[in-house]
């Protein structure tokens, strides 16, 4: 998966056009708060034991390209890898989504929403054993523009949803496991093109 993403992402650098867009990289640490309604229990419980949230801690690699540019707002994809762990358990959550930046509040800041689906993958703690499932995940932040080629992404804030591994997964258990909600928060730095 890792390497499809680099693949995506040099492609997309070498078919665009930088004089005409508005390009940005980014690898920024992120912290995914990872919550159920139920605790599940077992040895494929993913968020631990008896456990019904918990504090993931990773890096949020991506690449935006703006490639409309209206009056008020400009308009692009976002290409973005998630990856968190906790307790020896490890989520990885690969989006792509459609963006908006606001362009009227100032020409240093960029606030921006994004709506974003994918492939999560989650991987039980202290086993080898992993699932892949759909992903949704809405976000919201701001840039700061520092200079011509970086920003400071002063926050993005995001909330999905994600069926983890569980007990339930491989029939362990007959008590369905609900989906888990995703909480999330960022922040760091944009490496912009122009």
């Amino acid at each position: 998966m890792k390497l499809w993403f680099s693949v995506v992402l040099s492609g997309l650098f070498l078919l665009t056009v930088p004089s005409h867009a508005q390009m940005g990289v980014y690898v920024n640490p992120i912290g995914v708060h990872v919550s159920n309604s139920q605790a599940d229990t077992g040895s494929l419980a993913f968020l631990g034991d008896g456990v019904k949230s918990r504090m993931f801690w990773g890096a949020d690699i991506g690449y935006f390209d703006d490639f409309y540019h209206g009056k008020s707002v400009d308009v692009g994809v976002d290409i973005r890898d998630a990856i968190t762990g906790a307790n020896s358990a490890r989520m990885n959550s690969l989006l792509v989504g459609a963006r908006v930046v606001a362009k009227s509040f100032s020409p240093k800041w960029r606030p921006y929403v994004q709506l974003s689906g994918g492939l999560g993958t989650t991987r039980a703690p202290h086993t080898g054993i992993h699932v892949n499932r759909g992903q949704y995940g809405i976000f919201g932040g701001a840039d700061y523009s520092l200079n011509r080629h970086l920003d400071l992404r002063v926050f993005e804030i995001g909330y999905g949803s994600l069926q983890t591994v569980s007990n339930y997964s491989f029939g362990n258990t007959r008590t369905p496991y609900p989906s888990s909600n995703l909480l999330s928060v960022s922040w760091g730095l944009v490496f912009r093109i122009r």
